[in-house]
């Protein structure tokens, strides 16, 4: 997202709720709501400002984050139409609704292309930023060594400078030379990574717009004829989906920006391509790969946790020793004794009728013992209990008991009907572990589900000999 956009929406929103006692994750939330904001009306593109806020600054899809933003973001498209006018940034003629082969697959050659230039973009970036970083001169100076190098690009190619609304204008409409194509690509590039690189100020979104349809206007050469700007707009999309991860975002945001309809299969097409190249190609797109370097990890694959998914009532190991609360310790005061190394930590009291009691632990009762000598031995097991006991519960997910253990500092817990009282069986994290590991033996484990006989005449593999199945 442009710096700019970025630092002003946000520090209006911090100056705003710096006044109101919210935590810190709602104060985050606040935050990205500016920026989506900004960008919703710089761009007018209330929908991916939402999708790119999310995927790209909270890196999750709840209802405490998603609903602020989206909020945000429609407030200030709405107040951009009051002030700016209605109709999309960079208004297109409607392409072609329907392309053919040739052109799905140009636009496949389109996404692989941008995939290419995506990850050589990332790399540059990186590289003058590492070429920064090995100068014998304080770092204060990067930022003005950027600057002239900066300046020098523009005297070459002047149109490289600036924000560039214009020359992505006469991008999309076709209405540029060959010259200003190559000068675009390459100038543009050149002083952008510089740019990033020596922490002078600059953007992400429009200086890849640009480099984008500089791209396909060069590819537009030896493509088929979709139309006018066609090729410059599938490759601007390719390229943030590219450069950025976010394919999906992409798609939207090139629909808003021209509100042409009609491309969104060819925007699916090279954005998702370009999205794969980067992907094996890289470790982390342009956006992380900095946090990274700081020491942090960031995690932009959306996926369920299986300990959401599935319940108490399915890892619970039921087969377990329980104690009765109304015998006596000293009936049982040698097995307790006995700490052997894959005897049950927790001891589970429960009485005649199977109802929960509390827990005990041989700490508990070495403990007793040695406070209140033998006499404690006359006691009943009942009377040694834990009375209060987290307890989980059979149709609970298992992330709920994974907070509950992290709240309360315990490792193992009893599970207990919660209508009845009724001592069910218990949970560690041992068995939390065993719920990880099969998810992860449901992703690693291949299995043939259908045989090839099924699709061969008479039931029989090619090359294979003996008598064929029965159908």
């Amino acid at each position: 997202m442009n710096n700019a956009i970025n630092r002003n929406s946000a520090r209006a929103t911090n100056a705003q709720s710096a006044p109101i006692k919210i935590a810190s994750a709602e104060r985050k939330t606040l935050l990205v709501a500016g920026a989506a904001g900004g960008m919703s009306a710089t761009f007018a593109s209330p929908v991916a400002a939402v999708l790119l806020a999310v995927e790209l600054l909270l890196f999750e899809w709840k209802p405490r984050s998603l609903i602020p933003v989206a909020l945000a973001s429609a407030v200030a498209a709405v107040v951009r139409r009051y002030i700016l006018g209605f109709g999309p940034l960079f208004p297109v003629l409607a392409h072609p609704l329907f392309i053919g082969p040739k052109g799905l697959l140009g636009c496949a050659l389109v996404g692989l292309l941008a995939g290419v230039l995506s990850a050589l973009l990332t790399f540059s970036v990186y590289a003058a930023e590492d070429a920064f970083q090995k100068l014998p001169i304080h770092w204060m100076w990067w930022p003005a060594i950027g600057g002239l190098a900066i300046g020098l690009g523009g005297l070459i190619f002047p149109r490289a400078l600036g924000v560039g609304y214009d020359t992505i204008g006469a991008l999309l409409q076709g209405s540029v030379t060959t010259k200003v194509v190559l000068g675009v690509l390459l100038v543009k590039w050149f002083i952008w990574a510089v740019s990033l690189g020596s922490g002078t100020s600059g953007g992400v979104l429009a200086p890849l717009l640009m480099m984008g349809g500089a791209l396909g206007g060069l590819e537009a050469m030896f493509l088929p004829n979709e139309g006018a700007g066609f090729w410059p707009l599938i490759s601007m999309g390719a390229i943030l989906g590219g450069t950025m991860r976010s394919p999906f975002t992409s798609i939207v945001f090139a629909f808003e920006l021209t509100h042409d309809a009609n491309v969104f299969l060819p925007l699916l097409v090279g954005s998702v391509i370009a999205h794969a190249f980067t992907v094996l190609t890289l470790k982390r797109s342009i956006l992380t790969e900095k946090v990274a370097r700081r020491g942090y990890h960031l995690s932009r694959e959306y996926a369920v946790d299986p300990l959401e998914i599935l319940f108490v009532r399915e890892v619970m190991r039921t087969n377990i020793v329980v104690l009765p609360a109304a015998g006596a310790l000293r009936e049982f005061q040698h097995s307790l004794r006995a700490d052997r190394p894959q005897s049950q930590r927790l001891l589970p009291v429960a009485n005649a009728e199977g109802r929960f009691v509390g827990v005990l632990t041989r700490g508990d009762i070495l403990q007793r013992i040695e406070q209140e000598g033998e006499a404690v031995l006359r006691w009943t097991l009942g009377e040694l209990v834990r009375q209060e006991t987290v307890k989980a519960l059979p149709d609970e997910p298992l992330r709920a008991v994974v907070y509950r253990m992290a709240e309360k500092g315990i490792t193992r817990m009893p599970v207990v009907e919660p209508s009845s009282g009724r001592l069910l069986g218990l949970i560690s994290l041992t068995d939390l572990l065993k719920a990880r590991t099969r998810h992860l033996e449901e992703e690693r484990r291949r299995e043939q589900v259908l045989s090839l006989r099924f699709f061969l005449p008479g039931g029989q593999v090619k090359g294979e000999t003996g008598t064929p199945a029965a159908p």
